[in-house]
């Protein structure tokens, strides 16, 4: 009887969506392994300041998404309609919202100097390539993994034209080089179109709060919302594919995750349509 009363559809719902929070949470922990491996090789030496958004673009990304994804949680969720309404929480939500953005857009920044650095690349003149296993030198596994050069590696690149990263000691094949180009604009690509399902959430919330989410507006928001998130979910399968397991893991989840919000939002604003009462600006 006990042990019914706490499985019941909406502990269990919001136990999985919690799970899914945390979870995400925790990959901020895991690209940050990720990236400081790589940085270790694309910046073998060494990082500077300007070179951290580059470094550590998931990393960043990711801890400023965690922040916004628990602001929304907490709007279209948990926090009452008189809650919101005060004057210190509404300041607070803005101070964090634009601290959540401006790292979002310094993320952004990152992922496209990234892809820039990935182009940065010039021929490798060497007639023994095994001959530089032990001197520093590594390949291209993926975007974030550079293992070094060793004697299998080695016969696998023998007699092919190979590119090395300017100033660094990466090498890699031609088709190597493309492959993390591509990934490298996924990164791009996913990075602007979670911004712009963003932009959109947001407009979705300010209109709910003064009962204008309906009708043709609410139409249009759903047909570009479901626009982007098609392009997020080729995304996540392109990583699944050809990228890193973390990558569309990562990328799978904050899907997952803003269906949760989409879901919150549908609630309240069904909530607000059955006692006609839609939440004061």
């Amino acid at each position: 009887m006990a042990i019914s009363y706490y499985l019941t559809p909406h502990i269990v719902f919001k136990v999985f969506k919690y799970t899914v929070y945390a979870l995400l949470t925790l990959n901020i922990a895991l690209f940050f392994q990720e990236e400081l491996l790589a940085t270790e090789q694309t910046f073998s030496q060494g990082l500077n300041l300007f070179d951290i958004v580059q470094g550590f673009a998931a990393t960043i990304d990711t801890a400023a998404w965690v922040l916004l994804l628990l602001l929304f949680e907490l709007e279209t969720s948990v926090l009452s309609d008189d809650t919101l309404r005060k004057p210190n929480v509404k300041v607070t939500f803005i101070g964090l919202r634009l601290f959540s953005y401006s790292f979002i857009g310094y993320a952004f920044y990152g992922y496209f100097s990234k892809m820039l650095l990935t182009h940065n690349i010039s021929p490798l003149a060497v007639d023994d390539l095994c001959a530089l296993i032990g001197q520093g030198y590594s390949t291209i596994a993926t975007l974030d993994e550079y293992p070094l050069l060793d004697i299998n590696s080695c016969v696998v690149l023998a007699d092919q034209a190979l590119y090395q990263l300017n100033e660094q000691q990466v090498v890699g094949s031609a088709s190597d080089w493309v492959a993390i180009q591509w990934l490298a604009w996924v990164d791009v690509i996913n990075s602007a179109t979670w911004v712009a399902v963003v932009v959109i959430l947001e407009v979705d919330v300010w209109l709910q709060r003064r009962g204008r989410l309906h009708g043709g507006i609410l139409s249009a928001s759903k047909v570009m919302k479901a626009t982007l998130y098609s392009i997020l979910f080729i995304a996540a399968a392109y990583w699944g594919m050809l990228g890193d397991f973390l990558d569309f893991w990562d990328a799978f989840m904050w899907l997952v995750a803003f269906v949760f919000i989409e879901m919150n939002l549908f609630q309240w604003q069904a909530k607000a349509n059955a006692n006609d009462d839609p939440r004061a600006a």
